[in-house]
């Protein structure tokens, strides 16, 4: 039977084309997002070049519905060999720690933490029987150092910078707690912005999230490597 990957926050760039990645090699696909019409042309396009698809809905950023999710994947394409998690919670950065709302605080944990976690938990039983692998994909502003810091400051998105930061160590700790089950963790940090997204306003080079998507898979097949990144 195929092996099957979870591509959790389905959208333009590094999620499409991680789906069509693993498609291609001969995974079968799950994709999950808010928007079933998004979710829809996507099935549509990846069917289209010969990949098994299937879509979910499902807000990520709640525990229970990513336990459901989970379970609905499962019944449907069977088990999971493999989570690819690219959601995060869209148009909110919670630029100013200073005045920000602890609402929006929590909004970006909700996702980047604690429905991240949620899938992995979820998902254990299937990881590692399978040997399986989880794929985390975070942004620069998660690298701690005193530049790094400085931008944030600078360009309002500190609230971002501290959860990207807090999915940088989880990914760390997650590798060193499921390596002796056999299951692979590795996180790409991308350094700039991804071709087609909401993020491309013209006005620094874009990253193809096909490039994304090969790294993702080299890391997938050699299993070495814990943290890469790409800018």
């Amino acid at each position: 039977m195929a092996k099957t990957i979870l591509v959790a926050g389905y959208g333009p760039g590094i999620s499409a084309a991680v789906a069509e990645k693993f498609g291609a090699e001969g995974f079968q696909v799950a994709i999950v997002g808010r928007s079933a019409d998004r979710l829809a042309r996507g099935v549509e396009a990846l069917e289209a070049k010969g990949v098994k698809a299937k879509a979910f809905t499902a807000n990520l950023g709640d525990p229970a519905a990513v336990r459901a999710l989970v379970d609905d994947v499962r019944r449907a394409l069977g088990p999971i060999s493999v989570l690819e998690w690219t959601a995060y919670t869209p148009g909110n950065v919670a630029g100013d720690l200073l005045s920000a709302k602890p609402e929006e605080i929590r909004s970006l944990f909700d996702v980047s933490i604690i429905g991240l976690l949620s899938a992995v938990q979820a998902l254990l039983p299937d990881l590692k029987s399978e040997k399986g692998a989880i794929l985390v994909t975070n942004g620069g502003a998660g690298f701690v150092n005193p530049q790094m810091d400085a931008l944030c400051a600078q360009w309002g998105m500190m609230g971002l910078g501290v959860s990207n930061a807090a999915k940088h160590k989880l990914v760390g700790t997650l590798a060193a707690k499921l390596a002796g089950d056999g299951v692979y963790v590795t996180e790409i940090m991308v350094s700039g912005v991804i071709k087609g997204t909401s993020f491309d306003q013209g006005q620094m080079p874009a990253i193809e999230g096909s490039r994304v998507a090969a790294k993702y898979w080299e890391l997938y097949t050699e299993r070495k490597e814990l943290r890469t990144t790409i800018q």
